[in-house]
């Protein structure tokens, strides 16, 4: 089950965040370095998730709100034209102790591109 929350926006609608295995990711690079954060703006839960589903993430659903979006997340899918972003997650690989650079956000585009070419 993939890790994921949202937080309510004060006009109603909602960030999803959602951790997900990357649909580029080979068969011997699954695990944690192969997954993915994806955001996705939208006015509720079910749209955010029906987003993804339409864009061919089928298995894709939200049990829970154990890593709901931080307030740096949030402000960039808000500013965001699609209001669909993505990166690797978090601490793929990193050693601890070691400081990573943060990696920039993404349209889905291509995330879904680069699994098409695979």
């Amino acid at each position: 089950m993939a890790a994921g929350g949202f937080c309510k926006l004060p006009d109603g609608m909602v960030v999803v965040a959602l951790n997900l295995p990357s649909p580029t990711a080979r068969e011997g690079l699954a695990g944690p370095s192969a997954d993915v954060r994806v955001l996705v703006h939208a006015h509720n839960r079910a749209r955010a998730l029906t987003r993804l589903r339409n864009l061919g993430l089928r298995a894709v659903y939200l049990r829970g709100n154990a890593a709901p979006p931080t307030p740096d997340e949030v402000t960039a899918v808000l500013h965001h034209p699609d209001g669909l972003i993505w990166r690797t997650a978090p601490g793929n690989g990193v050693p601890f102790g070691v400081v990573a650079v943060p990696e920039l956000w993404r349209p889905i585009r291509s995330l879904l591109r680069g699994a098409a070419a695979a």
